[in-house]
């Protein structure tokens, strides 16, 4: 029994991972400004399939990429104080991110439609990202005593 009068502040799993997921986001969203992390950083663009920025040389940004990571990171930080926004971060969020993914199959990375911009290596990345936040959302439990915890 807790005879402390401070208030205790429970920390589920589901928060600790949208808290991780987010933090994972601003540090993509910040180093995507970052020469050298971010190859060809001089041909970077506002947004457009014209951008030739690459993050590890691997991923294509633009500043308005940048910008997405960095305020879905900051929403999964504000998310994540309670059970219930973790969750929807999680499972909200990979569904984004699924979408994201179709949407990159659909779209020729050479037209105007590709904004973000993708290409083949953001559809897979996207992919991976929506299946295991969906995967997190949905089987990390309410509380992480739930099992031995009578009430």
């Amino acid at each position: 029994m807790n005879t402390s009068l401070a208030p205790t502040a429970m920390t589920t799993l589901s928060q600790k991972a949208a808290a991780v997921v987010a933090g994972t986001f601003v540090l993509v969203g910040i180093l995507g400004f970052v020469p050298g992390i971010t190859t060809r950083y001089d041909e970077i663009t506002f947004a457009g399939h014209e951008s030739g920025a690459q993050l590890l040389d691997l991923f294509a940004v633009s500043v308005l990429h940048n910008i997405v990571h960095l305020a879905f990171g900051v929403a999964g930080f504000l998310l994540a104080t309670s059970w219930t926004g973790a969750r929807a971060f999680l499972i909200g969020g990979g569904a984004v991110y699924l979408l994201l993914t179709i949407y990159g199959l659909l779209v020729d990375r050479h037209e105007d439609a590709n904004v973000v911009p993708l290409d083949k290596a953001d559809n897979w990345l996207h992919l991976v990202l929506g299946l295991g936040m969906i995967g997190l959302g949905l089987f990390l439990g309410r509380d992480d005593n739930e099992a031995t915890d009578p009430r």
